[in-house]
């Protein structure tokens, strides 16, 4: 987790950081899904996809739109010593290769150098996409796929352009659950201190009693 403390008000507390809101990133979502869904009709896959991904788009659109939905959760993962709390999370996407279930997560960024980042900010987001499917009974073969739309230039027509990055990323199960056990036992604990990185943690002392 990013911040030990804003995680903690967050959940104890219900003290959320401000969000910081960028149009593109935050309507990106919402035009990139109905677009992956329009290859999944015609049986196709994105043709900045072909080539570098193992598998075919998931068929099962009702299915995935359940995955999708991060607020009513089906994906999830109740601990079964630690009464009252659950992992849970919602797809982008998901490839579908022999009987494996691959999570593919859209990216928006303006970095440089974001390939070679990737990993370092959103292994386990991937490592608990993987475990949840497995845990709800999907196999998956510890594989998922970050693609990346970078905003390169605009045309006279108003059209963007993007320069799009597949990346392939290995998960483990163990990671995302060690993580999982981690919080429970952060949340169980005292405020931890602040985050000497972090620049929400004085802002948030504001709101405590």
């Amino acid at each position: 987790m990013e911040c030990p403390k804003c995680f903690w008000l967050q959940k104890i507390n219900g003290i959320h950081r401000p969000q910081q809101i960028f149009a593109l990133q935050s309507n990106f979502d919402r035009i990139l899904k109905p677009y992956f869904d329009k290859f999944r009709k015609e049986g196709k896959l994105p043709p900045e996809l072909n080539g570098k991904v193992e598998g075919k788009l998931f068929e099962d659109q009702e299915l995935l739109e359940k995955w999708r939905n991060a607020l009513r959760p089906t994906l999830k993962y109740k601990h079964p010593r630690r009464e009252g709390f659950f992992l849970a999370g919602g797809l982008d996407d998901c490839l579908f290769d022999g009987r494996y279930y691959i999570p593919v997560d859209f990216k928006t960024t303006g970095s440089s150098s974001f390939e070679e980042n990737s990993e370092k900010y959103y292994q386990h987001q991937l490592d608990i996409y993987n475990f949840l499917l497995t845990e709800s009974g999907y196999e998956t073969k510890g594989l998922a796929y970050l693609v990346y739309y970078k905003p390169k230039e605009v045309s006279g027509e108003g059209l963007m352009k993007f320069q799009i990055t597949v990346k392939k990323m290995g998960t483990e199960h163990k990671r995302a659950l060690r993580l999982f056990e981690d919080a429970i036992e952060l949340l169980e604990g005292p405020m931890p201190k602040s985050h000497s990185d972090c620049q929400f943690c004085s802002w948030a002392n504001d709101f405590i009693d």
